[in-house]
């Protein structure tokens, strides 16, 4: 019989073979590859101290190809919960330096129980991935490791935030779960994400492209839209995580975290008196509006290198987190296009999913015209972003700064999809369309140049302006620049207690 003794002694030698992974030699690997470890990862990530691990001593079960005379404690995923700034999170890590951090029906299992909990416990699941995907040896238990997962992820899709960071590979089936949660977080240059890998394309379809320039952080966050942050490198990237979290509820009923600010909630701007030109067709940046209203001029971008005609992100005012979607007239005059539509609908259901106020800043000359964007669906695509703003149930503030013309100027959170507070500046113009346009259609060839040059003041004096919305009581107040950080706090104040209810039904049906 062991003594006592005896069995802590077993006790430390198991927790310190889990806590080697593959080894001294694949952890220095790994290093010299220019990536941190699973541990060393979580303890970026989580305050210090905090970090309690569940699973630490499970093992594969597989006995195929004589993978029973290779275990290791962990198999290959670290997995727990612990706290940032001081709220419960639940993260798993894959590791590397165990089997290539592929996933096993045993490991898979780790990230089931940890997603089940943050489930029951209402907290929010973040992932950091590195793998070389399914474990060949497993062969199908492989796949519904990553099967179960993704059923999971669906399932806790709009309950609790789900946050993935790609600090590696990720090829195959593996991008699923990631492309299934709420926020995809890559490192610069030593992550990747994709389908098929190089070799396979160059196989059947004869293309020649490399791993960045198939999948790496840059393409996936300008060209495919599939990441939404990007940090130079994996310390910065679980930084990013940190700052995120902290505009985020633990779960779908609770709010988000307030946080004190001692930035004056009258606070005055006169710079922003002269921002948007006279000129309807001179450009601005949108977001020195959006730094100067958000409290301490922070303002957190989302996919800020993907359409950068809308600007998304979070901020907060008085101390509230709030979510904002803004044309940006410095690109593309603003305009409403695929790729714009998706980004920002997808953005407005995640807050609405997380009782996050809606701020709107609109500056949008429609729909851009084309027959790609025709081809590609910009009806549909154009869709999503109405179907999320009228859905959407959250406080909502609409503030226009300048054009907000035909269609777009519906879809852009206006009163009429269910806004609760409208304002605009007074050099909003409000219309069906501009005023050189709206002439040429009104009376056609039926007038000189002299005239139309006049109908064309005519009608700029009548329509691009404020006022006639405002008769119409589909703008609630036309403010002063220099008054917005103070108006929005107070139509978000006002609107905090928002409830409302629709029909009873299974789920609407966005068109996707």
């Amino acid at each position: 019989m062991l003594t006592l003794e005896e069995k802590f002694r077993e006790l430390d030698k198991r927790n310190q073979e889990a806590l080697v992974g593959g080894g001294e030699a694949r952890v220095v690997k790994q290093h010299q590859a220019g990536k941190l470890t699973a541990r060393e990862r979580i303890g970026i990530l989580l305050d210090n101290g905090t970090f309690e691990e569940i699973d630490k001593l499970v093992k594969h079960r597989c006995t195929d190809f004589e993978m029973e005379k290779n275990k290791i404690s962990g198999d290959g995923v670290v997995s727990g919960y612990g706290k940032i700034d001081g709220r419960l999170v639940f993260v798993f890590a894959q590791d590397f330096t165990v089997f290539g951090g592929t996933l096993s029906s045993a490991n898979a299992g780790k990230i089931v129980k940890v997603m089940d909990m943050a489930m029951k416990m209402g907290a929010p699941v973040i992932g950091l991935n590195d793998s070389g995907g399914a474990r060949i040896q497993e062969g199908v238990q492989s796949l519904a490791g990553y099967a179960d997962i993704f059923h999971l992820n669906v399932k806790s899709s709009g309950v609790i935030p789900q946050i993935s960071a790609i600090l590696g590979p990720c090829a195959g089936g593996a991008v699923y779960s990631p492309a299934l949660t709420d926020f995809i977080v890559m490192t610069k240059e030593s992550s990747y994400m994709f389908v098929t890998g190089p070799d396979v394309i160059k196989t059947v379809t004869h293309e020649t492209v490399t791993k960045e320039e198939l999948g790496g952080a840059m393409t996936h966050n300008s060209k495919s839209g599939v990441a939404h942050l990007m940090g130079d490198d994996e310390e910065k990237t679980l930084m990013l995580i940190r700052e995120l979290t902290g505009f985020l509820p633990s779960n779908n009923m609770e709010d988000p975290p307030v946080r004190p600010s001692g930035d004056d909630s009258d606070r005055q701007d006169e710079s922003l008196q002269n921002l948007v030109p006279a000129d309807p067709n001179k450009p601005y940046d949108m977001m020195v509006i959006i730094e100067s209203a958000v409290d301490d001029h922070n303002f957190l971008e989302i996919m800020p290198h993907y359409a950068k005609n809308m600007i998304t992100g979070f901020g907060r005012l008085a101390g509230r987190p709030v979510g904002i979607v803004a044309n940006q007239p410095a690109f593309l005059a603003g305009v409403l296009d695929i790729n714009s539509s998706v980004k920002a609908a997808r953005f407005v259901r995640f807050c609405d999913a997380f009782n996050i106020p809606l701020i709107t800043l609109v500056d949008v000359p429609g729909f851009l015209p084309g027959v790609n964007q025709e081809f590609g669906g910009i009806i549909k695509h154009g869709a999503k972003l109405l179907y999320a703003f009228s859905e959407a149930t959250v406080p909502k503030i609409t503030l226009i700064t300048r054009k907000a013309y035909g269609g777009a100027y519906d879809v852009m959170a206006s009163k009429h999809i269910g806004a609760d507070v409208n304002l605009a500046y007074p050099t909003a113009e409000i219309a069906v369309m501009g005023p050189e346009g709206a002439v040429n259609i009104i009376f056609r060839h039926k007038i000189s140049d002299k005239e139309k040059a006049d109908a064309v003041e005519d009608y700029r004096n009548a329509f691009a302006n404020p006022y006639k919305a405002a008769e119409l009581g589909y703008i609630d107040e036309i403010i002063y620049p220099r008054e917005t950080r103070k108006k929005l706090i107070s139509a978000l104040e006002m609107a905090q207690n928002k409830s409302v209810s629709g029909p009873s039904r299974k789920h609407g049906n966005i068109p996707l």
